[in-house]
């Protein structure tokens, strides 16, 4: 019942119990400060299939280097804090509102959100966040304060969850450097039913 932008709900909470409700239900929530809640289930649906991953040549040499270090869930905050910051083309403000903090911190806490971070001689330097749902990991954002930071992350995120075999990461909308690491549009209801476990990812 979604429009044609993929909007399909207004209102409601952000009460872990709702969010978790509705990624299993391939629905997220997206507004800006002034808003009310807009919750979202796009057709088509970008996703990434971790055995589909693209990693250029300058980036396997990145990966082989000891310049950047990775580690997971040490400061899921703060994370969310430097996404906050991030300028985005087109968006004015950002949907990481203080209520969103809220909200997946204590999903953190119930060990559901997930940050990967990287850091560079100490500092914290890049990392992303998202919901995971133990086959499909619903990534939220993105952060980069060194370049390829966020990229690093990403590939050693979907490295690790393609070894524990999960279905596919849930990007959720287009943009141009997704597409370059192998993301792709697939019908919303091929992703419901691999999100529900009705289909593998080759069917």
């Amino acid at each position: 019942m979604a429009n044609d932008d993929g909007l399909l709900a207004v209102g409601g909470d952000l009460s872990p119990e709702r969010l978790l409700l509705a990624y299993k239900n391939g629905i997220f929530p997206w507004f800006n400060d002034d808003a009310l809640i807009l919750w979202w289930s796009p057709d088509p649906r970008m996703v990434l299939f971790p055995d589909k991953i693209k990693i250029s040549k300058s980036m396997r040499k990145e990966l082989r280097s000891d310049k950047f270090r990775l580690t997971q869930d040490t400061c899921f905050e703060k994370v969310m804090e430097h996404c906050a910051k991030v300028e985005r083309s087109g968006q004015q403000g950002t949907w990481i509102t203080p209520e969103m903090k809220m909200a997946y911190t204590d999903l953190h806490h119930k060990k559901i959100a997930r940050s990967y971070e990287v850091w560079e001689e100490g500092q914290l330097v890049g990392g992303l966040y998202g919901v995971d749902l133990g086959h499909v990991f619903c990534g939220e954002s993105m952060f980069s304060l060194r370049p390829n930071a966020s990229k690093y992350a990403f590939i050693k995120m979907v490295q690790e969850l393609q070894q524990k075999r999960y279905r596919l990461i849930d990007c959720q909308v287009h943009t141009n450097h997704l597409e370059s690491l192998g993301a792709e549009l697939i019908p919303r209801n091929r992703f419901m039913e691999i999100l529900q476990g009705q289909l593998g990812t080759g069917e």
